[in-house]
């Protein structure tokens, strides 16, 4: 007997509240790597009605202007009124930053001194930041490797934010959420259930001031301007059964900071499979690439969509665990969920001898610390919003398919008798 269910993953816009945190604390840290590629940085943000609050630990050769930062990011998310209760020109911006404990330090400080290719002996002497767990992922349910529910969702959210900005949709304010929940069978998406956006909006439109009308008119002009753009590309389609829910509580004029608190690392499902994969509870913003929080579930990722890509499996997980100062992972774990083509433990070991996942050798190999410089003073803070993987409008390193052919001709015998 077949099994039916339903599976539901959330984004949000660059203009949450907690998304403006995340953002901002990215910025810190690309400008930052940008002018001392060895700055170690954890810093946190807290946003309420107008208020910044930057915080954490950061320590840098690099001199910064943070309210300059925060500022200029916080405008081009879009609040630049101060009739949204907060604004770029008029919250004020509060700082408390310490420098890095140097009894966290010490385990990975040698890998900041480094200004060359390391060599194998170096890239084990240099160990992770902290202890943890992280999570990889990726199936073939999109052609980015990743979950049709939170692909979907995020397209829908940059698409909100993409007709706000162009001023089609002149009247909507950053603040957004979305959220779809997809029907499978026997782990197969076959439909689009319900599709949910919660949107912020100016409180007339125009000469419309009823507030049914208004609600009536922004669900009208987001199914055309938003979802139906966002599903042209898209096999499975929302049909007379699908149920598109906008803003339930019928109205959303107060939001962002004035309405609820911001706080950096408050998205973390959002930033990564939608609930899809299991997470190891670390986030992402505002932390340097010696965090394996960070670096190593990119390279988690980059297992796993390599391994998919590959054909070896439909679905893939991937973790990796750490203890603090030490370079190589305490463990390596790859689940496929019985949908896996090759014996998992070979796979593992193709794994371990293939793909670097000591927590220099990471950075290494996906040039993590000079990425910003590089590209212009911008890199985290792009992905701090709408998702840090299956990015197809970003060139990101742990994104690419680089080691399929590796991977199919380790198991060319294997696949054929498949």
């Amino acid at each position: 007997m077949s099994r039916r269910y339903l599976f539901t993953s959330e984004s949000v816009t660059e203009g949450h509240p907690d998304k403006i945190c995340d953002q901002i604390s990215d910025t810190i840290l690309d400008t930052l790597l940008t002018h001392d590629p060895r700055s170690r940085v954890a810093a946190e943000v807290v946003v309420n009605t107008g208020l910044v609050l930057i915080t954490g630990e950061i320590t840098s050769q690099a001199h910064i202007n943070f309210v300059e930062l925060a500022r200029k990011k916080i405008a081009e998310i879009g609040y630049t009124n101060a009739d949204n209760g907060f604004s770029a020109n008029s919250c004020a911006v509060l700082v408390a930053v310490d420098e890095q404990s140097p009894d966290i330090a010490q385990g990975v400080t040698t890998a900041q001194e480094q200004r060359h290719a390391l060599s194998e002996d170096e890239l084990d002497r240099i160990g992770a930041g902290d202890q943890g767990i992280m999570f990889g992922f990726a199936c073939n349910e999109t052609l980015e490797y990743m979950p049709l529910p939170i692909s979907l969702a995020h397209r829908i959210s940059r698409r909100l934010a993409a007709v706000r900005k162009t001023g089609d949709l002149a009247y909507l304010r950053p603040d957004g959420k979305t959220q779809v929940s997809i029907t499978y069978e026997d782990g197969i998406p076959v439909g689009i259930d319900t599709i949910l956006i919660s949107t912020q909006h100016d409180e007339t439109i125009g000469a419309i001031t009823d507030n049914d009308a208004v609600q009536a008119k922004i669900k009208a002009d987001l199914w055309e301007a938003v979802v139906q753009p966002t599903f042209a590309d898209i096999t499975i389609q929302p049909n007379q059964q699908t149920r598109f829910l906008v803003n339930p509580t019928g109205k959303f004029v107060i939001g962002g900071p004035q309405g609820d608190a911001g706080l950096t690392g408050r998205k973390i499902i959002v930033d990564t499979y939608g609930g899809y994969s299991r997470h190891g509870g670390g986030a992402f913003s505002g932390k340097d690439p010696t965090k394996v929080d960070r670096s190593a579930a990119y390279a988690a990722r980059y297992v796993a969509k390599n391994i998919v890509a590959a054909g070896l499996a439909a679905k893939c997980e991937v973790q990796v665990s750490y203890a603090i100062g030490v370079a190589r992972p305490v463990s390596v774990m790859i689940e496929t969920f019985g949908t896996g083509k090759v014996n998992e433990a070979e796979l593992l070991e193709v794994v371990q001898n293939h793909f670097e996942l000591r927590p220099a050798g990471i950075i290494q190999a996906f040039n993590l610390q000079a990425l910003p410089g590089e590209r212009g003073g911008r890199f985290f803070q792009d992905v701090a919003a709408y998702g840090h993987f299956g990015r197809d409008d970003l060139d990101l390193p742990w994104e690419k398919t680089d080691k399929v052919d590796l991977l199919k001709s380790a198991f060319a015998r294997s696949l054929v008798n498949a």
